[in-house]
C-alpha cells in the first residue's frame, strides 16, 4: 500500500499544527443562525484540541444540499477564491460528507477537505493511549477511509489523463487491492478487540458477582467527568480544558459517608453529531453503561450550550439503550455560572438535578446524599435470623450488604442489612417477618 501511504500522508499533512484552515458551518433552513455558529465554535474547539491553527470561520446558508458538492456551486467558487486569497491549506467542514461530494469539493477548492467526522477521528487518534482504545479508533478510520479509497488514487487518472497509457486502469486496480487490505485489517482489528473484550466480560462479572453498586459518569466531553472523578477518588486522571482529553475508562472505588463501597466508572465524553463509526467501534466500552446500576449524567452548566449539549448526550444514551437507567443529573461548574436562572430550565426540565462544582466541591454533600439514596432504591432493608451452622450466609451479606445491625441470639445470629435487590431470594427462608 506505497502509494496509497505516499497519498494519505499528503493528506495529513493537512492536520499539522502549522496548517491554516477555514472552517464552515451551514445554516439550514428554518433554522436560527446561532445553531451554525454553536457547531463552528465547537469545531473551532476541536482544531485547537488537535493542534489545528484556525484562519477563518463562515457560515453557508444551505437551502438545499446539492448531491455532487454538498453546497452550491457558487459558494464553492466563492471559498476557492478565498482559500486561493488567503493561503488557506485545508478546509473543514462541519458536517459529514459523502465520499463523492469531498472528491469533488477537493477539485474545485484544491486543496484537502476534510469533514467534522475526520477531524473527531483524528482527535481521537491522537488521544487514545491504551491498546484498546488504539484499536477502536483504528477500526472506526478504516472503516471511514473504505469507501473513500477512490479519492487517495485520483494522482493516477490525472497522469493517465496527461498520456501515461501504461497507467491506463492503475487506479481502479490499486484501490481493489486497498479495499482487500483494509477489509482484512478491519477482520483482524475486530479478532484483537473480541479478546479485550472477553477479558472486560470476565472484570465484569466479578464485579457483578461482589454485587458492588456501579455509577457510570457520563456526558458531553470537557464537561467535567473526570475532574469529577478526581475530585471523589484522588484517581490522578488526565483532566484539561480540551474535548476528548481522554478516551480510555478508568474505574475507581469509592466509600460513601454511609459506608457504602460502590465503583465509579469514567467514560468517553459524548458530542453532537457524533460518528456511527466510532460509536459502533467503542461498543464493547460503552456497553459497560449497560452494566451499571446508577447513572451520574455530567453537564456543564456554565456552557451557553448546556441544554442541548445534556440533549446530545441523552440522545446518545438512548441510541445505547441505557434510557432507562436510574440518573442524576449533576450540574456542574455552577462556580463559574454568572446567571443561576440556568438552573431553573434543568430542574423544570430534568429530574433529580444536583448543583455542584466538582472543582470547589460545591454541593458534593447533597450530593452524596442522592447518591445513598438512589442506592437504597435498588436495595431493601429486611431483618434476617441466621443458625450459626450457616455462617457461610453471615459472611456473605458481610461482605454484599450493608450490615445496619448485628446480634447473637440463641445460636442465631439476627441482623438488619440494606441488600441488593438481586439478593432477596437467596436470604428468603431467613428473613424474620414484621408482625
Amino acid at each position: 500500500m506505497q502509494g496509497q501511504n505516499e497519498v494519505t500522508q499528503k493528506h495529513q499533512q493537512g492536520l499539522e499544527k502549522a496548517t491554516l484552515s477555514l472552517l464552515l458551518g451551514f445554516q439550514k433552513e428554518q433554522e436560527e443562525k446561532t445553531v451554525a455558529q454553536s457547531g463552528v465554535e465547537e469545531l473551532h474547539r476541536l482544531c485547537d484540541t488537535y493542534g489545528i491553527a484556525v484562519h477563518s470561520t463562515l457560515i453557508v446558508p444551505l437551502k438545499k444540499f446539492e448531491a455532487a458538492t454538498y453546497m452550491g456551486t457558487g459558494k464553492v467558487e466563492e471559498i476557492a477564491q478565498f482559500v486561493k486569497e488567503h493561503g488557506i491549506d485545508i478546509v473543514i467542514l462541519d458536517d459529514q460528507i459523502s465520499p463523492h461530494q469531498q472528491r469533488n469539493l477537493e477539485q474545485e477548492i484544491k486543496v484537502p477537505v476534510i469533514d467534522r467526522t475526520e477531524l473527531i477521528l483524528e482527535v481521537f487518534a491522537k488521544h487514545a493511549k491504551t491498546k484498546e482504545a488504539r484499536l477502536q479508533v483504528e477500526l472506526a478510520k478504516v472503516r471511514y477511509q473504505l469507501p473513500r479509497l477512490r479519492r487517495l488514487w485520483t494522482h493516477l487518472s490525472r497522469q493517465s489523463a496527461r498520456g501515461g497509457a501504461h497507467l491506463k486502469g492503475e487506479g481502479e486496480k490499486q484501490i481493489e487491492l486497498d479495499k482487500r487490505m483494509l477489509r482484512r485489517r478491519i477482520d483482524q482489528l475486530k479478532e484483537d478487540l473480541e479478546g479485550i473484550e472477553n477479558t472486560r466480560k470476565t472484570q465484569r462479572q466479578a464485579r457483578l458477582k461482589a454485587k458492588i453498586p456501579t455509577f457510570a459518569i457520563v456526558g458531553y466531553t470537557n464537561a467535567g467527568k473526570s475532574t469529577l472523578l478526581n475530585a471523589l477518588t484522588q484517581a490522578g486522571v488526565l483532566a484539561e480544558d480540551k474535548l476528548f482529553a481522554t478516551l480510555d475508562t478508568t474505574t475507581k472505588s469509592f466509600e460513601l459517608p454511609n459506608h457504602q463501597k460502590i465503583l465509579l466508572i469514567d467514560t468517553v465524553g459524548f458530542i453532537k453529531k457524533i460518528p456511527h463509526g466510532l460509536i459502533a467501534a467503542f461498543k464493547s466500552t460503552l456497553e459497560e453503561i449497560n452494566y451499571t446500576d446508577i447513572l451520574l449524567h455530567v453537564v456543564d452548566i456554565s456552557n451557553p450550550e448546556a441544554f442541548s449539549q445534556a440533549e446530545a448526550t441523552l440522545a446518545t444514551l438512548k441510541e445505547l439503550d441505557c434510557q432507562n437507567i436510574p440518573t442524576l443529573t449533576l450540574l456542574n461548574k455552577v462556580d463559574a455560572l454568572q446567571d443561576r436562572s440556568q438552573l431553573i430550565k434543568f430542574k423544570l426540565t430534568i429530574p433529580k438535578t444536583i448543583p455542584i462544582s466538582a472543582l470547589t466541591h460545591e454541593g458534593f454533600d447533597k450530593l452524596l446524599e442522592y447518591m445513598q439514596s438512589e442506592i437504597s432504591n435498588l436495595r431493601q432493608t429486611v431483618k434476617v435470623k441466621i443458625p450459626q451452622s450457616r455462617y457461610d450466609m453471615v459472611s456473605r451479606l458481610i461482605k454484599d450488604a450493608l450490615v445496619l445491625e448485628q446480634d447473637y441470639v440463641d445460636n442465631d445470629v439476627v441482623m438488619t442489612v440494606e441488600i441488593p435487590k438481586l439478593l432477596l431470594h437467596e436470604i428468603k427462608p431467613f428473613i424474620v417477618k414484621e408482625d
